[in-house]
């Protein structure tokens, strides 16, 4: 992958190494495999995940509830860069990974691979343009973000550290630990007082719902948001900060997260025969240039 980021903020080899974990821990129905079994993706000839638990260390540590709203302050002014959808693709495609082992397609082209898999199983154009914009956060490693400040699985901060999360034992390294403002089961939150109200770890789920959650319908703007919640959607670990509105739209959530994971196909989407679509859905749904 090519980055500006160097050194031990950065322990993975790309990016793409978090999903490649979550594909081990999260084997899923073959549905959309199409023929290739889950057990064929991600087939490193099950190599020892030490960049994957130092990457988790880096995480654990330093998403800090006052860590998350210094980053919110940061970056969702949104004044690092402005560009239309298909500038803002070309500038992702920037952290192309050339060491994953089930595609070498860049990232526009997984993007279209998990859209076209929904579209084909009939889904909803809005839920198609989710497939095709769910990573659009990643960029932040183009602003100098630390891969631990980008992807990992999210969870709540400002209340105690579920255990259910993936090597909850590197929280033991977070200050908010061991603060009594914040390592309650409620801390500085009500009982399911909605996780609209709820701070997450920092990463591309949350800013890629920021700059969209003005132009796309609310089922949409859960799976953008909390795709990558595993610690709930696979864990149900956050029932107590859930309210009856968040459990009715988690649904979406996991009806999401199979196509993210499992459309990779060494078949290269045709851009040309699929560009006039993708147009006018992005047409449909977004503003002419977005902010970031």
């Amino acid at each position: 992958m090519k980055s500006t980021q160097q050194g031990d903020q950065n322990p993975l080899e790309n990016l793409d190494v978090w999903e490649e974990d979550l594909l081990q821990r999260y084997p899923d129905p073959e549905s959309i495999t199409k023929g290739k079994t889950t057990e064929k993706y991600r087939d490193y000839e099950t190599p020892a995940r030490d960049t994957v638990k130092e990457f988790y260390r880096l995480n654990h540590t330093y998403q800090t509830y006052n860590f998350v709203l210094e980053k919110e302050r940061e970056f969702l002014k949104f004044d690092k860069k402005e560009m239309p959808i298909w500038d803002a693709f070309d500038f992702l495609n920037q952290l192309v990974d050339d060491s994953d082992p089930d595609t070498d397609l860049d990232q526009m082209q997984h993007l279209l691979q998990t859209s076209e898999a929904i579209r084909t199983d009939g889904h909803p154009d809005w839920m198609v343009l989710v497939g095709l914009l769910h990573d659009m956060g990643k960029v932040l490693c183009l602003f100098g973000e630390p891969q631990w400040a980008v992807v990992g699985d999210t969870f709540p901060v400002g209340c105690a550290f579920s255990d259910k999360i993936v090597y909850s034992e590197f929280f033991e390294n977070n200050p908010d630990h061991h603060d009594s403002r914040y390592n309650t089961q409620y801390g500085v939150y009500t009982p399911n007082c909605g996780l609209r109200n709820v701070h997450m770890s920092w990463g591309h789920d949350e800013y890629v719902y920021q700059m969209l959650k003005d132009h796309l319908p609310e089922p949409a703007l859960y799976m953008l948001r909390y795709h990558s919640f595993y610690p709930q959607h696979r864990e149900n670990a956050y029932e107590h900060l859930m309210d009856s509105h968040d459990h009715a739209m988690f649904k979406w959530v996991k009806l999401f997260n199979p196509y993210d994971l499992y459309s990779k196909n060494p078949v290269p989407p045709n851009w040309k025969e699929l560009q006039p679509y993708y147009k006018e859905l992005v047409a449909k749904y977004l503003p002419a240039t977005l902010k970031f």
